[in-house]
C-alpha cells in the first residue's frame, strides 16, 4: 500500500507540473512509466487483499466482497 501512495503521490505532483509545461517529453514518459506502475501495483494489491478502487475499476468476487476486512486505510 506504501508503495501505491508513493507512486500516486508523484503522479499528482507530475500531473501538476505538466499543466504548466506541456511539452516536457521526459515528464510524459515519467508520468506514463509511473501511470503503469500503479495499474500494475494496484492490480497486485487487489489480488492480494481485495478490492481498492471503486466506481467501476475493480472488480467484485463472488459474494460481494466490498465489505470484508482490511480496508486499504488499515494496511
Amino acid at each position: 500500500m506504501e508503495q501505491i501512495q508513493q507512486v500516486d503521490f508523484a503522479l499528482v505532483e507530475l500531473t501538476l507540473y505538466l499543466d504548466t509545461h506541456p511539452q516536457d517529453y521526459n515528464a510524459i514518459q515519467q508520468f506514463n512509466q509511473l501511470a503503469a506502475q500503479s495499474k500494475q501495483l494496484k492490480s497486485q494489491y487487489e489480488q492480494q487483499f481485495g478490492p481498492l478502487r471503486q466506481f467501476g475499476e475493480s472488480f467484485s468476487s463472488f459474494p460481494w466482497s466490498w465489505n470484508e476486512s482490511p480496508w486499504p486505510w488499515q494496511m
